[in-house]
Order: C-alpha cells, then sequence, then structure tokens
C-alpha cells in the first residue's frame, strides 16, 4: 500500500514508535465507552492499535491524501471516516446525543483550539487522550501558582481530571519535530456542571488572564461592581493563584452583585 508524506500545512509529524502507540491505546476502557473518535489519523499507525480493540471507531482528517489511504487500510470504517477540518465540523451529526471518546496524536498549530471544541462539547466526551506540545501537554496540567498556568489549566480543571500521563521523544516521528511531546488524559467529573453562569464563568477566566500580571480588582473592572464587594479579599489575587472552584465562587459573587 502508498504511502504519503508528511504535509507541513497540516502540521503533520507521524508517530512511528509502536511501544508509544500502544501506550496511547492503553489509556482508553474500550469497555466503557461504546464509540471513540481518532482525530488527525495522518497515515493510520494509531488507528491500527485502536480498532484491533474497538470496532465502533471514528476518524476525522483534514488530509485527503490521508483519507484516501486509510478507507483502503480500514475498508469496514469507509462511512466512519470524515474527509473534514476537525474545529469546523459539526459533531452533533456524527454522534447525535451519544457520548464518545476522544483520542489523538494532534497538530501542534492547532492542539488549543481542539482542547477548546472538547470543552464545548463536554456534555457527551467523557474522556479526551491526546498528545500535544510538551510545553502546551504541561500547561494543561497545571496548579495554581504556576507561571504556565492559564486559561486552559482553569478551564480543563473544572470539568475534567488531568493526568499527565508520559513524555515522547521527536526522535520517534516523522519528520523529526523540534520540540519534545507529552501525552494527556482528561476524565471527566461526575458533578461538571458548575453552579454559576458558564457563559460568565469563562468571561471572567479569559478577562482574568488577558491582564493576567493585574490584580482581579483591576483586570474585571469593565463589570462595574460595588465597592461592598470588591473589599472581598479574592480580588486582591492574580488569577494565577484562583483554582477553578475560586474562579466559580468569584463567578456566583459577581452574578450576585448584578442582580
Amino acid at each position: 500500500m502508498e504511502k504519503i508524506k508528511p504535509k507541513k500545512k497540516w502540521g503533520q509529524h507521524f508517530l512511528t514508535d509502536a511501544n508509544i502507540a500502544k501506550k496511547i491505546v492503553s489509556t482508553l476502557s474500550f469497555d466503557t465507552y461504546n464509540k471513540v473518535l481518532e482525530i488527525g489519523p495522518g497515515r493510520g499507525f494509531l488507528t491500527e492499535f485502536l480498532f484491533k480493540k474497538k470496532e465502533s471507531l471514528y476518524l476525522i482528517e483534514i488530509d485527503n491524501d490521508s483519507c484516501v489511504l486509510l478507507k483502503k487500510k480500514f475498508p469496514s470504517l469507509r462511512s466512519k471516516i470524515f474527509n473534514e477540518d476537525f474545529l469546523k465540523i459539526d459533531l452533533k451529526i456524527i454522534f447525535q446525543k451519544f457520548n464518545f471518546a476522544v483520542i489523538g496524536n494532534f497538530p501542534y498549530n492547532i492542539s488549543s483550539q481542539i482542547v477548546f471544541k472538547i470543552i464545548e462539547h463536554k456534555k457527551n466526551i467523557p474522556f479526551f487522550c491526546g498528545m500535544f506540545q510538551k510545553e502546551v501537554a504541561k500547561r494543561i496540567c497545571e496548579n495554581p501558582g504556576s507561571k504556565s498556568y492559564g486559561i486552559l489549566s482553569v478551564i480543563c480543571s473544572i470539568f475534567y481530571k488531568r493526568k499527565y500521563l508520559f513524555n515522547v521523544s521527536p526522535k520517534v516521528f516523522v519528520p523529526v519535530p523540534k520540540v519534545e511531546s507529552g501525552v494527556i488524559s482528561l476524565i471527566r467529573k461526575e458533578n461538571f456542571i458548575p453552579d454559576c453562569d458558564e457563559k460568565l464563568l469563562f468571561q471572567i477566566i479569559k478577562l482574568g488572564f488577558q491582564q493576567r500580571r493585574k490584580k482581579l480588582r483591576n483586570s474585571l473592572k469593565k463589570f462595574d461592581l460595588p465597592k461592598v464587594i470588591l473589599e472581598d479579599s479574592i480580588f486582591d489575587l492574580r488569577p494565577e493563584f484562583l483554582s477553578g472552584d475560586k474562579f466559580i465562587n468569584l463567578t456566583k459573587k459577581i452574578e450576585n452583585a448584578r442582580i
């Protein structure tokens, strides 16, 4: 079967180490999740190990040449292979209201955007495992107080239990990337719906980290909060010191002040 060359415009770096592929696949409990989605399968190296475990497998691949190859390698999956941009495709058309797990070796140039889309569909995605640039993987799993703690860290921590699994050397890819990689997993929390206005919560987190060196009292000025509310000690903090739970509490305080 013909091989395809990795394309720079799609940020393709093809995994070549079977042991790494097996480790990634082993994170997934196939008895728990009826449907599995792989994002960016490329040549189908990781797909081979997934397919051995799960026939209810769906693939989304933006590269047309890769899709042609995948349909030849996995003919029984032809109707489940989508030649689409994951960031633009409507996942509800594929999965309706069903839950599905997500796994993949993600293009580093859009990896953060992929995570935000996972969060958008969190009600239907109880499990996520992915390979990222190591710096991004670490950031997602970071805790309050760190300089790399940011928007992704907070939002993921609110909805999912985060775990940094292992490092991956650049040498196991073709072409060899200039950075190290890291694999993480996200397991959705049982009580993952916050008891506050979620849209406002996201807005507060975003505003806070846009001016991360400022205290929240200053970065959240646009809410025009009463002085009595601003006297709360939480407004003396910078966003990097607030956990997901504290951001939820902050959101509730602001909600109540606006009633």
